[in-house]
Formats: C-alpha cells, structure tokens, sequence
C-alpha cells in the first residue's frame, strides 16, 4: 500500500538551486515518468506539487461511440446525457445499419441546443453526428450555476403564480419551457462533480472534498424536483383552464411565498457554510402545514368538486418544494457538521 506523506530532506546543488526526491511509489502511482513536468505553487508556508499533465486532463479523453437504429426519441436523449454526464468529450452517434433519419437527426441537435451547457455539433450528416463537449470544467463554477438554476426555479415559481392570478395559459407554457434551463445547469453540475471526483486536483480547486461532491449532487436534484413540480402546477392549470376564487389565491400565493423564504434561506446556509442557518431553516419548515391548513380551510365555501381537486393539487406541489428545502438544508447540516464540534484540548 502506497502511504501519503513521507520525510525528505532538502539538498543543495549547483549556486542556487534545492532539490527534494520523490518517493518511486509515487511516480509509478501518479503514471509519470522521467521527463514529466512538475508545477510547483507556493502557497503561504506550503508548496504543492501538480503534474502538469493533471492541469488540463478533466475530463476523459476518451470518445464515446453509440449505434441507433429504432430506438425511441427518449432512449437516445437519455444515452446523449448519460454520456455527457460521465465526461465524454466527444460523443458520437452512428446508425446501425443505413443512414439516420430526419427525425433521429433532429431530437439529437435539439437534445444538444436545449439540454447540454458547452456542448456542440460538430459534424453533422446522414452517416452520423457528432458532439463535442468544449466548456472549460473550471469556466463556470458549481456554485455559479448552482445559484443561477436555483434563481430560475424560483423565477418558475413566482410566474406560475402570476398565472394562476390570471388564468394566463401562454405563461404557464413559459413556465414549462423554462424547466429545461433548470435541467440544463443541473445536467452540467453533475457532470463537474463526477469529473471532480475522479480527479484530486479538480477537487482542489473546487476547494471541494469527496463529501461535498455527494451533497451537492442530492442539493441539485432537489433543485431539479423543484421546477418539476412547478411544471406540474403549471400542467394542471392548463388543463383546468379557470380562475381560482381570490381570497383562496392569496392563500395559495402566502403558502408559495413562504416555500420560496425556505428555499432562500436552505441555499444561503449552503453558500455560507453556515451550520447553524440550515437547522434555523429546519426548524421553519414546519410551518408550511400550517399554511396547508389555512388553504384547505378556505376550500370549504366551494362546492366545485374538479376545482377543489385543483386546488389541493397546488398546495400538494408547494408543499413538497418546502420539503425540498428542508432537504437542502439537512445535507448542510452534514456537510458543516465539524464547525459547531469543540476543537480536541
């Protein structure tokens, strides 16, 4: 087994240079070899050593190839993500046997355009398709598209509400469309954190370590949720087609305002590291049956049968966001759970 840290003593060679050896483990280990270049960054009282190679290296090198021939639009869109999930850098996409179909061409450029942050086609024709992932890993940081996913689902939230006020069915198709921004940057976190994970010096720039890495995979598919189930207000909107009684909306609007409080305050407490914040943010989350109640109470005036179960739809969707946010704040509490420990004396 191959240990972590070893003693070496300095030596000095030539007017003005020192050298250090390192262990042969090491090297075999890492897949170096003489002549390798090594960056050295001083940092404060510590100096770290980075094969040059690992500054570049992360993402697989590696092509993907994949055939098609009848499979449905949904198996390739999920085949198209997979991969780029896993860090392809090049995913290619052939036809069995023949050509692809207009259709088959389509889906796989509109998967790219609507779905994958960085990604491009680069060929294009009958014999096949080819995409290339060309975003930086560290161009845009998780935290960045994490804030930017959370702000879109929320903007989701606050323009189905609007439509419901209205009954405007043009903004609740928006409001589906918008879902798949959300998906996007989730897509593109996923992707960073299984390439951080696989690769030590990714995760030191991130300032990230293998428990942050699984937290914020599990953050971010609660994000996902959340404008999913926005999508499913806005679904059933469409399809009841008729106002809600206002004193109830307000009802509704104070509950989804409340849902949006938790999940400002569950994300806060993850960008400030803050332990204490996200077991505050816990502890609120209960009050969100109290404006179930509320809601529920006012639905006893109503005699519409199809627009109760409308409303107890709604309020079903803003209450597991709220959950949602409780969610994001547990995995909070166990990330930042060492800085409320009391050091060892």
């Amino acid at each position: 087994m191959v240990k972590n840290e070893e003693i070496r003593k300095i030596q000095f060679t030539g007017k003005s240079s020192y050298i250090i050896s390192l262990p042969k483990s090491w090297i075999n280990e890492l897949g170096l070899k003489r002549g390798d270049q090594i960056t050295i960054k001083k940092q404060n009282t510590a100096l770290q050593l980075i094969p040059s190679k690992n500054l570049t290296n992360y993402t697989n090198c590696e092509d993907a190839v994949f055939e098609i021939q009848n499979d449905d639009e949904e198996s390739v869109i999920r085949k198209i993500i997979s991969l780029y999930f896993i860090g392809f850098k090049i995913i290619t996409i052939k036809p069995t046997i023949g050509r692809l179909k207009p259709a088959q061409r389509n889906i796989i450029k509109e998967t790219v355009k609507r779905m994958l942050i960085g990604a491009e086609i680069t060929a294009d024709s009958t014999s096949g398709i080819v995409i290339q992932v060309l975003v930086n890993s560290l161009g845009l940081s998780i935290d960045n598209a994490f804030k930017r996913m959370t702000h879109l689902a929320k903007s989701m939230l606050t323009d189905i509400l609007l439509a419901l006020k209205e009954t405007n069915l043009d903004l609740a198709n928006e409001v589906i469309k918008t879902d798949d921004e959300v998906d996007r940057f989730g897509f593109y976190i996923i992707r960073q954190l299984k390439i951080a994970i696989q690769n030590e010096q990714v995760l030191i720039d991130m300032k990230f370590n293998a428990r942050n890495c699984l937290g914020y995979r599990v953050i971010t598919k609660n994000i996902e949720r959340t404008g999913d189930h926005v999508v499913l207000i806005a679904e059933e909107l469409i399809r009841f087609k008729k106002s809600i009684q206002k004193p109830i909306y307000y009802k509704i609007k104070e509950m989804a305002e409340f849902a949006l409080y938790l999940i400002d305050q569950s994300c806060l407490s993850l960008f400030k590291k803050d332990f204490n914040h996200a077991d505050y943010t816990i502890d609120n989350t209960s009050k969100i049956i109290q404006h179930e109640r509320i809601v529920l109470d006012e639905t006893n005036t109503i005699t519409d049968n199809e627009e109760i179960y409308f409303i107890r739809k709604i309020i079903e969707h803003i209450k597991r966001i709220a959950e949602y946010a409780e969610d994001i704040a547990e995995i909070v509490l166990n990330i930042n759970i060492e800085n409320v420990l009391k050091p060892k004396e």
